[in-house]
């Protein structure tokens, strides 16, 4: 059965720009209420305006997600100006693609706090509003979480990790008997400024990025049908089940694909651990 998103409260996270605003004006387009959220207030601004075309009392902060501790001070200001929530959809994150041994110290800690950390503690401080409203939790993961894609293991492990929690979190809920649902939609390479983000390796990936408008399109599926878990474009569902089945095949034909793939690109291969690095 179709979930009516008229009237719901939603809140998304990162919707200052790209697919977070996409999302944002999306549902607003199908009659919900949006809070949104973002560090930067200009461009939240210009959502917001966008968003309230469609949903005049849709409303909008500016909060750093990745400052863990003031997570639930900023639930509470949103449930209290929204009145409740119905639906959360945590969308904000960082990419870093980086071979896995020069990520620095400092943007492990940043990609597994935005990314995994925050997206998590945001769902639980706003879990109680949600079992009582019969809402769902969305979460945005990539494609990343089930492929091994190369120049990417912190943030892969990030998804995959997101990706299990959402798993997990939704047994849990069922065993408790509460009617919230949760869901994860894994996207691919998305046609969006955050994949062209300095402090990132080049991209080798040789797909043809996704429009934004595709995965709002996904998240509405999700809710529609309740599915655990989404893939866009849909033919990535058919690759971790011959990755279960071979893993050490699939691995080892990544590696190789890479390996030509930088070859086709121009590109030297990563300098190896013991050759160490010249990134700052």
């Amino acid at each position: 059965m179709a979930f009516d998103l008229q009237g719901k409260r939603v809140l998304v996270t990162g919707a200052s720009s790209g697919l977070g605003a996409a999302l944002a004006v999306g549902l607003a387009e199908r009659g919900a209420t949006i809070g949104l959220c973002a560090r930067r207030q200009g461009h939240l601004d210009e959502v917001l305006a966008q968003v309230q075309a469609h949903s005049p009392d849709s409303r909008a902060w500016a909060v750093d997600l990745g400052a863990i501790d003031g997570l639930d001070e900023f639930a509470a200001r949103v449930l209290d100006d929204l009145g409740g929530l119905d639906v959360l959809v945590n969308n904000a994150g960082m990419p870093k693609r980086r071979w896995a041994w020069e990520h620095r110290a400092d943007e492990i800690d940043d990609v597994l706090r935005v990314d995994l950390h925050s997206p998590i503690a945001l769902s639980l401080a706003l879990l109680p509003a949600l079992d009582a409203s019969g809402g769902r939790i969305v979460f945005i993961g990539s494609v990343a979480a089930r492929l091994a894609p190369p120049s990417e293991a912190v943030y892969a492990a990030a998804k995959a990790g997101i990706t299990a929690f959402a798993e997990t979190l939704r047994v849990d809920l069922a065993v408790a008997g509460s009617p919230v649902g949760v869901h994860v939609v894994q996207p691919g390479v998305l046609d969006t400024p955050l994949f062209q983000l300095p402090d990132n390796d080049p991209s080798i990936s040789d797909m043809e990025p996704l429009a934004p408008a595709e995965i709002v399109g996904a998240v509405v599926s999700a809710l529609d049908t309740g599915a655990a878990e989404t893939f866009v474009p849909t033919w990535f569902q058919d690759i971790p089940p011959v990755k279960t089945g071979d893993l050490d095949g699939f691995l080892q034909g990544a590696a190789e694909y890479t390996t030509t793939r930088l070859h086709d690109l121009g590109r030297p291969l990563p300098a190896r651990p013991s050759e160490g690095t010249d990134r700052p």
